[in-house]
């Protein structure tokens, strides 16, 4: 943060153009970015006291430190480099998509002189001719399959001419699924007309593929060549069923289109595509989006079209939408500027146009009405866990809670672990694994000392040192300390637990996640009395999960260390033979034996190896054979 900046007097120096400003918060972190025709009256309004853009807008406004900005020569300029930095630095303030998608293409690679037909989920800017987006990748994988065999246009990544005739044909050579390019022995003018009967199928011409597989399977009939026959019948039948997936057409109109409505409930918006391609809907999909109060839904949609089709680089002719968005024209410029030929947004009033726009509204009213559902039992299992939790250890909020596990096999390798959980959700970056350094043999009492004094002693240090960097505290894994620590036991892990707390100055609830015999929670132990809990309650299967989750992780952290001293072989122990050296002696040398016997000089001539580390190896060896 720049401790000099003075918001008043840099409001003074807007300057009367257009640009980006971008809000920081005390952290430096950004909060917000926007674009202005003018910065100077844009800006200046956020700190006006009659400004009103809601509440979340106020909010934010509290927790700008300073701003900058960037002039550009233009509005279109500035809406680009807005999108830009939005992407980059998801800001807080923001109209955010939730979801990050990237959506499959058939693309077929028109730059290479004999082109083939490939699933591809980026469009590159070269020859190649892309078919997309669709939101099935199967449907996508389907769809070459069936060109494939229909076309029989080659698979492999071969660099023609270069290639022909250095190695034999493969297999689907053999199998008539290919015409043998590496051969040398196929045209380019006769593999071209396979080419354009491929892209005539994916732009939506069927029937000369329907009449040409009726023919060929009569024609088989006929001749009694049966198999032949089947194989074409069954072309067909796929053939039928690529078409039937294209339900909703209109005949008069081939041009490409989206279709983009909206509906919002308070802070929670979706966003429905539908995709149409030459007069086809292909497919539709659905976003997510965190918006503000006050926001209306044409803003929405024009937040969402900028990070839309800000990332994906298939932009239809038209876009076909529910409401005029603000700034339409600076929109279509840009939208026209990315495509590299005019791009219309269009408000349709009536006709099929208008109902189509209709029934994409529907759809993402329904998808909202289900996604709330979901988040509403989604939060029953985790915030209203932790409010019951809360309520009967009778602390104000829950948010943190951490649990501790301790696994070993009679006192070998023993470890520990940390698992996290906040809001009810496990934090697996905050996981932490630990190999017991000061205790040797089954002692889990004494284990759990080490586990947790090392625990919050790294979290004090990391505080001092945040500190001195005029950090913040809760930014560090271990310096976030939890609302509650649920150890997996009763009385004997709680007071472990506090004693530990006690001598490093902490002050933090610990609870007893007490079992029965059949090692099954039964209750809390809090304030030295044990809490009977509601077992079909959301609060005690929680509590489940967590106890479960730190188990399973101490469990799996030691098992991966009794491999580990499974799979140890000599050489480890030898200076200088790391895995390179040790594969490569083991690749030349049967045994052990053998690598006795050998000289310094076979021992040193071997791949990767070197005098000295072959010499270390050497006097290691003979040491061993000596005794």
């Amino acid at each position: 943060m720049n401790e000099h900046f003075s918001i008043e007097e840099e409001l003074t120096k807007l300057p009367d153009s257009p640009g980006v400003y971008i809000m920081h918060d005390a952290k430096d972190a950004i909060i917000y970015v926007g674009k202005a025709l003018s910065l100077r009256h844009r800006v200046r309004q956020y700190f006006q006291p009659s400004h009103n853009e809601g509440i979340k807008k106020a909010q934010m406004v509290k927790q700008i430190a300073y701003f900058e900005y960037i002039v550009t020569d233009s509005e279109l300029e500035a809406l680009v480099l807005e999108c830009n930095l939005i992407k980059e630095h998801r800001p807080k303030y923001n109209t955010m998509l939730r979801d990050d998608k990237t959506y499959p293409y058939i693309k077929v690679t028109l730059g290479e002189v004999y082109p083939r037909v490939l699933f591809s989920r980026q469009i590159k800017k070269d020859k190649s001719k892309y078919f997309g987006p669709f939101t099935s990748a199967t449907a996508v994988k389907d769809t070459i399959d069936l060109v494939q065999k229909i076309y029989h246009l080659r698979t492999c990544n071969k660099k023609f001419p270069d290639s022909f005739g250095k190695e034999r044909p493969c297999l689907n050579y053999h199998m008539k699924q290919c015409p043998g390019v590496c051969t040398g022995n196929v045209s380019q003018e006769v593999y071209a007309k396979s080419v354009e009967g491929a892209l005539s199928f994916l732009n939506g011409s069927y029937q000369p593929v329907i009449q040409m597989l009726e023919e060929k399977m009569q024609d088989a009939a006929e001749h009694m060549e049966f198999e032949k026959a089947a194989e074409y019948r069954d072309l067909l039948s796929s053939v039928n069923a690529c078409m039937q997936k294209q339900k909703i057409t209109n005949a008069n109109e081939a041009d490409d289109k989206d279709i983009v409505a909206v509906a919002q409930k308070g802070e929670d918006a979706v966003i429905q595509v539908f995709f149409v391609r030459s007069g086809k809907l292909i497919g539709r999909e659905h976003f997510f989006m965190n918006v503000r109060l006050e926001e209306t839904e044409p803003e929405i949609v024009a937040g969402f079209l900028q990070q839309f089709y800000g990332g994906t680089p298939v932009i239809p002719k038209e876009i076909h939408l529910q409401h005029p968005i603000p700034e339409q024209d600076v929109v279509e410029e840009w939208l026209s500027s990315k495509k590299g030929q005019r791009v219309y947004l269009k408000t349709p009033q009536k006709g099929l146009k208008n109902k189509m726009v209709e029934l994409a509204e529907k759809n993402a009213a329904l998808v909202l009405e289900q996604d709330r559902e979901r988040m509403k039992k989604e939060e029953g299992r985790t915030i209203g866990a932790l409010r019951e939790i809360a309520n009967l250890l009778g602390m104000d909020n829950i948010n943190r809670m951490e649990a501790f596990d301790i696994s070993n096999i009679n006192g070998f390798q023993t470890v520990g672990s940390m698992v996290v959980f906040e809001k009810g959700k496990p934090l697996r970056s905050d996981y932490r694994k630990f190999k017991l350094k000061t205790v040797t043999g089954p002692d889990d009492y004494g284990s759990m000392r080490e586990v947790l004094t090392r625990r919050f002693t790294h979290g004090l240090q990391e505080r001092d040192e945040r500190k001195e960097k005029g950090m913040e505290e809760s930014l560090g894994s271990f310096s976030k300390f939890p609302d509650v620590i649920m150890m997996d036991g009763g009385r004997g892990q709680v007071n472990i637990c506090q004693e530990v707390l006690s001598e490093l100055g902490i002050h933090i609830p610990v609870c007893g996640m007490v079992k029965d015999d059949h090692h099954r929670t039964r209750g809390l132990y809090f304030g030295n009395v044990e809490i009977p809990i509601d077992k079909s309650s959301e609060g005690f299967h929680l509590i489940t999960r967590l106890q479960d989750e730190a188990h399973r992780f101490a469990i799996e952290y030691h098992r991966s260390l009794r491999l580990k001293s499974q799979v140890h072989s000599f050489l480890d122990d030898v200076e200088g033979i790391g895995p390179a050296r040790r594969k490569a002696l083991m690749k030349r040398f049967e045994s052990a034996e053998d690598m006795a016997k050998a000289t310094l000089e076979e021992l040193a001539d071997t791949p990767s190896m070197d005098v000295r580390s072959a010499t270390a190896l050497y006097d290691y060896l003979h040491g061993l054979t000596n005794r």
